[in-house]
């Protein structure tokens, strides 16, 4: 018989945020935001997120605590491609083309996930994939490659990848959420492009929403207000 690991069960850790590494299948890092006041025997929600062009696994799960405090376990993680170092003089990095390295960021993915679902007490059905800008195009498709794995994918300012076809996976798709953010002057991904997304899901038949702000292409103080409600609706619907 497998052994089962269940050490969330014997430890209470704080909250705040954590490094860890998976092998996936070169040494890659995952950013883990745990709740305040931990309960190791309350299964949580996973909130994944990928960040934008030229951020990191840090950066993008500062996010994580304005999103809520309570109601999540978050990782963040680190797009494969080098682009520079940030203004606080921390590497960035980018997701790359559509299809670059899908294999990689999938493997990526799922270790990140199995690795947090051992350690911390994770409600299998209630994974979500979060990404910013170009992030968002990682968490769509991955959320359409594998429908079976993800509860939901949440777009703030970014699209789906124009090529490809990332509904090709009819009709299991039509399970996921799906929770849209854009702001209306966004210049990188015009609004345009967020609404024909919302137009495309919805044909499909897929439980989408979308929420658009007085913003450019970044975060308006409402977006994870919103966020933090459609993944509460989400839960409340199951």
């Amino acid at each position: 018989m497998a052994y089962l690991d269940l050490s969330w069960r014997m430890f209470r850790p704080g909250e705040g945020f954590y490094s860890s590494e998976v092998d996936a299948p070169r040494r890659l890092p995952v950013r883990t935001f745990l709740p305040t006041g931990y309960e190791p025997n309350y299964a949580y929600p996973l909130v994944v997120f990928y960040h934008g062009h030229g951020g990191n696994e840090r950066q993008i799960l500062h996010l994580a605590p304005r999103l809520s405090r309570r109601n999540y376990v978050c990782i963040g993680l680190r797009g494969p491609i080098e682009t520079g170092p940030r203004p606080n003089g921390r590497m960035g990095y980018s997701w790359g083309a559509p299809g670059q390295h899908d294999s990689l960021i999938e493997d990526y993915t799922f270790r990140a996930v199995e690795q947090t679902r051992l350690k911390y007490h994770i409600h299998s059905e209630r994974i979500y994939l979060a990404g910013y800008c170009e992030g968002a195009t990682m968490a769509y498709c991955l959320g359409m490659s594998f429908p079976e794995r993800f509860g939901g994918v949440i777009s703030l300012n970014g699209a789906i990848p124009r090529q490809g076809g990332p509904l090709l996976r009819l009709p299991e798709v039509r399970q996921l959420k799906v929770h849209i953010g854009h702001g209306i002057a966004n210049s990188f991904t015009p609004l345009t492009m967020a609404q024909a997304d919302h137009a495309l899901l919805y044909t499909a038949g897929l439980d989408v929403r979308m929420h658009t702000y007085p913003a450019t292409h970044k975060l308006h103080r409402d977006m994870l207000r919103d966020v933090n409600r459609f993944l509460m609706d989400s839960i409340s619907e199951e």
